[in-house]
């Protein structure tokens, strides 16, 4: 019986816990929506596709970032995961995946795993998602989270995302979460005909926009500017 009332009296606070972060996506979601509408100029669209503001309701981030971020997890901006490395700020999270036009059957490849969240919002959408970190503590913890978290479609592995993953390859989305001087020719290959990719391109300190890659269904590549993006450089052996 003792044994009992601890349980319940330690139940209390955790579900109360759960009900702020609950309201707390909520409000990031609204404050998600009202980005887009004052950015509609870039983004040519006033709305998001619901599955991907849905995914941004459902995937606790608060469970993403280290435990002195926790009290900032749905601040719409950027948080530090340690390694140099950051999380995306949430309404960039989403505006990169409704860019993608997920679709249920989809597989997905992502270039830089992170701490493992745009990976989990993806999750939420396709079908798989391949996902690459360089950063080799970062993608075992990554790992390791997003199986404790139920994502059973999310592979990761570490290794340059430069050069994507090919024995998954061809994807219907590529999402690379740094940027980079130029687009990948791997990660290009690797793209379904009429497949996206959204992928920064600029450099560390100069300006850099978040760029739009369409493969067309004869294998023809188009580009697309979307907005000024700020990103951490992606790393490896590469020019």
């Amino acid at each position: 019986m003792r044994y009992l009332i601890l349980l319940f009296l330690l139940a209390g606070p955790l579900v109360a816990a759960e009900d702020r972060f609950l309201a707390e996506r909520e409000a990031l979601v609204g404050e998600i929506e009202a980005d887009v509408r004052a950015t509609r100029s870039y983004l040519d669209t006033e709305t998001l596709d619901a599955a991907v503001l849905e995914a941004m309701r459902s995937v606790p981030r608060h469970r993403f970032v280290p435990d002195d971020e926790v009290e900032h997890a749905y601040e719409n901006r950027p948080l530090p995961i340690g390694h140099g490395q950051t999380i995306s700020q949430p309404y960039i999270v989403a505006i990169m995946t409704d860019l993608l036009e997920p679709a249920p059957e989809h597989k997905v490849l992502e270039v830089g795993t992170g701490s493992g969240y745009q990976a989990a919002v993806l999750a939420e959408i396709v079908e798989s998602v391949h996902s690459i970190e360089i950063i080799e503590p970062l993608g075992e913890s990554a790992r390791r989270r997003l199986e404790k978290l139920g994502h059973d479609n999310v592979q990761v592995r570490v290794g340059d995302g430069y050069y994507g993953w090919p024995e998954g390859a061809p994807y219907d989305g590529i999402v690379v979460t740094a940027v980079a001087s130029h687009v990948p020719p791997p990660l290009l290959q690797q793209l379904k005909p009429g497949g996206r990719m959204i992928i920064p391109v600029g450099s560390r300190f100069l300006t850099q926009q978040l760029v739009l890659v369409e493969k067309a269904a004869d294998g023809t590549v188009t580009t697309q500017q979307i907005l000024p993006v700020r990103f951490v450089p992606l790393t490896g052996g590469h020019d």
